[in-house]
């Protein structure tokens, strides 16, 4: 298929988005939540096996993690929602039905803005609903058997529902990953993508026209790339059977990492397979606008009002996507926090963030704990470097060699400037000492000193590189050029 048939195609995409929420016990149980390393089976009681009889009691910190994500999305959360039986066969669902929302659910709109080439894109956001997650099954290879593991069954979700307002993948990518950010911004969610609190369901749809195709689902994509290659695998896939004459059928479809292909799983079924209806058991969630206002209260900053902060220092988009994700991935490190107590100079708070993303997060992803520095001393010891910098004690790249010292070794703040001076970071500023340096470097390279004098003043840049070669690269070079344009007389 060549480029210009693809071209003639619209591509939609739409993402449903599960979110598993940092409770400690399950939505409707008392079972624990966290089951990373647990055995199969271990965190399940007779709620989660679906026992007769067993009655579900609401999780109360499920509901108020839902309504942080609402104001993460933008909306706020709905006054009255209410739960519903999705019935379907699987063994890994012993109860014969999915407890879910279904017609109204606890979040209704929102929306999310991603940035693709400088340019703003807000994708819709149609619903959020919470729901309890079914248990995994595992099918052995050359094994004519299952086994199923319900420590995951009865795990709270909320499943986060977008338009279909993407038409390229990168905007998928993007969008997939901002949602990652508020979730983990808003404390809803550990979000962890290996561990699948956070998978992702991608829908597409290819079309001539402005009206929609018959799309497929490609269900549970548990990394970024996992989304963007799907979704261009999918919908090439796509084009090359209408370009063939044949017609999509809407299914469920499964990724296959290493082919890097999507695969058949089952045909789509439709609401009404389902036979929802309201849940007998569970009472209606009801939310006082006292409860909801006091949670918008208690929203931390978000990553909206964050790039905005960031770029008014003077931090491209580029450096503050970097801080953004650092902030999470690398738990506890507290680069925004840096920043944050320091806005009340702004230099200095540009100069950390500019020092974190092109040093520190790079060494950090290389590092141990036990390598490197404290909490603590961090500010404290990029004070020092940022005034040394400024004195013109240092050059920038002394700055980032010095700095790649402290934030490794046991220095102590007041001890930075004698440790730079031992080092060799210092920058010679002694004029008397430049002078003599300088008058070497033109008596040496008398052609160079002729064309500046001659007004290539793009010489004037060698000259400077061979006061710092002769100095070793402790000469100041602002006074470097500032003594050569003096003894040449300009």
């Amino acid at each position: 298929m060549n480029n210009q048939n693809q071209s003639a195609y619209k591509i939609t995409i739409g993402i449903e988005c599960h979110v598993q929420l940092k409770t400690v016990s399950k939505l409707f149980s008392g079972a624990g939540n966290d089951a990373r390393e647990a055995p199969p089976n271990s965190l399940v009681n007779h709620i989660d096996f679906g026992l007769p009889g067993a009655l579900p009691v609401l999780n109360q910190e499920a509901v108020h993690l839902a309504c942080r994500a609402a104001f993460a999305l933008n909306t706020r959360p709905q006054s009255f929602s209410k739960f519903d039986r999705k019935h379907y066969f699987y063994p890994d669902l012993p109860m014969g039905y999915q407890i879910t929302q279904f017609d109204e659910p606890i979040i209704l709109g929102g929306n999310v803005d991603i940035n693709i080439d400088g340019e703003r894109k807000t994708i819709g956001i149609t619903r959020a609903h919470i729901e309890a997650d079914a248990g995994k099954s595992t099918h052995p290879e050359g094994k004519d058997y299952s086994l199923v593991d319900l420590n995951r069954a009865g795990t709270p979700l909320l499943e986060i529902v977008s338009e279909p307002d993407m038409h390229t993948a990168l905007e998928a990518k993007a969008y997939a990953t901002e949602l990652y950010l508020r979730m983990r911004y808003a404390d809803v969610s550990d979000a962890n993508l290996y561990y699948g609190n956070m998978r992702f369901d991608v829908n597409v749809s290819v079309s001539k026209t402005d009206s929609l195709g018959t799309r497929t689902e490609t269900k549970n994509l548990n990394s970024f790339r996992s989304i963007e290659k799907a979704i261009e695998y999918e919908a090439r896939r796509q084009i090359s059977v209408l370009e063939e004459g044949g017609r999509i059928i809407q299914e469920t479809r499964g990724w296959d990492d290493t082919n890097q292909k999507t695969f058949t799983q089952r045909t789509k079924e439709n609401a009404d397979d389902y036979r929802y209806m309201p849940d007998p058991d569970i009472p209606p969630v009801i939310l006082s606008q006292e409860y909801i206002s006091s949670i918008e209260k208690e929203m931390p900053t978000m990553p909206d009002q964050w790039r905005q902060r960031l770029q008014g220092l003077g931090l491209d988009q580029s450096q503050t996507d970097t801080l953004l994700l650092a902030e999470v991935e690398d738990n506890l490190t507290s680069y925004l926090r840096l920043i944050e107590q320091n806005l009340n100079d702004p230099d200095f708070a540009k100069f950390l963030g500019n020092w974190f993303v092109n040093l520190e997060i790079p060494l950090k992803h290389g590092a141990s704990d036990s390598q490197w520095i404290k909490d603590a001393q961090r500010a404290d010891l990029y004070k020092v470097v940022y005034s040394l910098y400024h004195a013109n004690k240092l050059s920038s790249t002394n700055v980032k060699a010095l700095l790649s010292d402290l934030l490794r070794q046991d220095v102590m703040p007041e001890d930075v400037e004698e440790y730079a001076e031992v080092s060799g970071y210092i920058q010679m500023s002694n004029e008397a000492e430049m002078e003599a340096i300088v008058a070497q470097v033109i008596k040496d390279n008398d052609k160079a000193a002729m064309d500046v004098k001659s007004g290539e003043m793009k010489a004037i840049g060698f000259l400077v590189g061979q006061v710092m070669k002769l100095s070793n690269g402790k000469a100041n070079p602002g006074l470097a050029k500032t003594l050569i344009e003096k003894q040449l007389g300009l």
